[in-house]
């Protein structure tokens, strides 16, 4: 009995012994949080970071997400347009939309509000922010939607010009787009 109590006394402190030892911890981590140097922080979040499963592609940040394969064969010959949308698909895009006439920034939220109401009714996710009185930032997350925007957005009374890409699209009452169609007219000619 005797022997058997010593037995477990033993092996309970040999156990406890060697737990402590795996508790041992490097001298950065000694160290109270406030003292911390970025080096010490970098690796306590590699430390973090070890055990976790990676994120899905569609959970990463937008800069690390794999980039869409693209088949150039099927794009050949098409137009750049085209291209710019699908290289766009999955990325932020921002264009700037300008209202025609001379509005009050009143008056420039009502309309673009109106706007992007309707690009929310037809299923494109737009974010809308005024940046002047009589322009604005449509902000999309799925780069791709841009331009099936341009197509509505141009095509209304009050749209003067949509940049995308540092490429202007005239809307159909534009004073520069009517000058523009004007002078490819004759170009053809």
């Amino acid at each position: 009995m005797f022997r058997l109590k010593l037995f477990l006394f033993l092996s309970v402190h040999c156990v406890v012994i060697l737990c402590k030892r795996g508790d041992v911890k490097p001298e950065w981590a000694k160290k109270d949080i406030r003292d911390f140097t970025d080096a010490d922080m970098e690796r306590l979040l590699d430390q973090w970071e070890e055990d976790e499963e990676p994120l899905e592609p569609d959970e990463l940040p937008e800069h690390l997400r794999p980039q869409p394969s693209l088949d150039f064969n099927k794009i050949q010959g098409s137009d750049p347009e085209q291209l710019l949308k699908l290289t766009k698909k999955g990325r932020t895009l921002m264009s700037f939309v300008i209202v025609s006439g001379n509005p009050t920034r009143e008056e420039t939220e009502t309309i673009t509000k109106l706007w992007q109401t309707s690009l929310w009714n037809n299923h494109i996710q737009a974010e809308r922010y005024l940046v002047e009185d009589n322009r604005a930032i449509f902000l999309f997350k799925d780069g791709s939607q841009a331009w099936e925007a341009k197509d509505y957005l141009i095509e209304q009374d009050r749209c003067e010009e949509v940049l995308i890409e540092n490429k202007p699209y005239y809307g159909k009452n534009s004073s520069k787009g009517k000058v523009e169609k004007v002078d490819s007219s004759r170009d053809e000619l």
